[in-house]
Formats: structure tokens, sequence, C-alpha cells
């Protein structure tokens, strides 16, 4: 790894951990909210070895060790994968021996904990719910779980305009039908379409991009506070 420059300012670096621009454009736009003034940087990246999309269990594998191998050679402060697979996030907080690694898909479900008793997530496909249900009984959460309603889309659709209809209709049908008083976006695409969502059917939508980087940024300046 090398040095960091301590004149500098901390460095959070945000990691799609797929292929795609569409993507990383819209991750980088939903994070401008957390730019302070002289705060820490968010540097957003993709990773060139990963997938168009991140669909299965085999996509999400197959960019463990390029997260690994990114996240030990980068010198900075903090990391955020962002993608809600949160693929790799355990070996990649060993890579990076002690700083910061925060997952979307963990910080998205626990900032959800906290606006509402019951929360929904909308998936990318099939695959993605299987692979969210795993994730909410590892996290021991499953009684506050109403459930994941798919878009089968892929990732690098999930930015463009003409999704946020499907995705109104799939947050509707979490709080109308399953009981969802709280929806999370399961992809890092989505990010332009929460506002509009959360207006549609009138409850919190958490983007889990922007509450990620959000505690990624507050453990980075509680590192440096007196």
């Amino acid at each position: 790894m090398q040095p960091r420059d301590t004149t500098a300012p901390p460095r959070i670096l945000v990691i799609n951990p797929n292929a795609s621009r569409a993507v990383t454009d819209a991750i980088d736009a939903a994070l401008a909210p957390l730019r302070l003034p002289g705060g820490p940087v968010l540097a957003v990246t993709d990773l060139p070895e990963g997938p168009e999309s991140i669909a299965t269990q085999q996509d999400a594998d197959s960019v463990v060790l390029p997260l690994v191998r990114r996240v030990a050679d980068d010198p900075s402060d903090a990391f955020v994968i962002a993608c809600f697979s949160d693929p790799g996030l355990h070996a990649v907080r060993e890579a990076a021996r002690g700083r910061p690694v925060m997952g979307i898909a963990e910080w998205g479900i626990l900032r959800a904990l906290t606006l509402g008793e019951r929360f929904g997530i909308v998936a990318l496909s099939e695959g993605s719910v299987r692979r969210q249900r795993r994730m909410v009984r590892q996290m021991g959460v499953g009684d506050r779980y109403a459930g994941s309603r798919p878009m089968e889309a892929r990732a690098s659709e999930t930015a463009d305009a003409a999704m946020g209809p499907r995705l109104i209709a799939a947050g509707r049908a979490l709080v109308e039908r399953d009981g969802a008083d709280v929806v999370v976006l399961g992809c890092a695409g989505m990010a332009r379409h929460r506002a509009a969502v959360a207006s549609a059917i009138g409850c919190p939508v958490i983007e889990p991009c922007q509450q990620a980087a959000a505690a990624a940024l507050g453990a980075v300046l509680l590192q440096t506070a007196p």
C-alpha cells in the first residue's frame, strides 16, 4: 500500500464493484450532499474487472479478490462497497487493516431499522431476493423484514428515467401488500429515484450508498476528534 499524504484531507473511497459507468455516475451524484467544505474527500470509482451487472451469486463472488487487492493497495482512510450484495465485505475488512469498510446493504438495512417497524427491499431480480433473504437472516433482523420485490432489471439499467415507475410500483407493493413502512433501494444505480419513490409511496425510502458513506464519514471524522 502506498503511504497516504498526511497533509491532504482524509479520503473515503467508494467502490462500485461492477463496470457500469451509469451506476458509478448515479452513486457519485447521490453523494453530493455529503461533500462538506473542508471535509473528507468522497471519491467514487468502478471496478474495471467487474461484470456489467452483479445479478448472481457468482457475479458477486467474482469481484471479491479484485476488491481485496484494490483496498489493500489503496491508502484511503475508509471504504464503501457500493453494491447491495456487499460482496467480500469481511474479506475486504481484513485487507483494510483496521480502516473502516462499509457495505451499503448492511448500512441501508441498519438505517431502515431506525425509521420504521418493518422494512422492504426493492430488488433487481429473483436472484437478488434470495441473496437478500440470506443477508437479513445472517444479520438477525428477519422479524423486521417485510420482504423484497424484484424488478427483473440489470444494474446498468436502473439509473434510466424509465425505471422510475417500476421502482414506484415495487415500493408501493412492499407497503400496501407486504406491510413495509420503510423501503430500501436494493441497487446503487437506483439512487436518482429515491425522492420520487418516497413522494409516490408516502413512506421513508433509503438510498443505501448515502447511508454507508455517511457512516464512513462519521467514522473518519471521529478518528481525528479529540
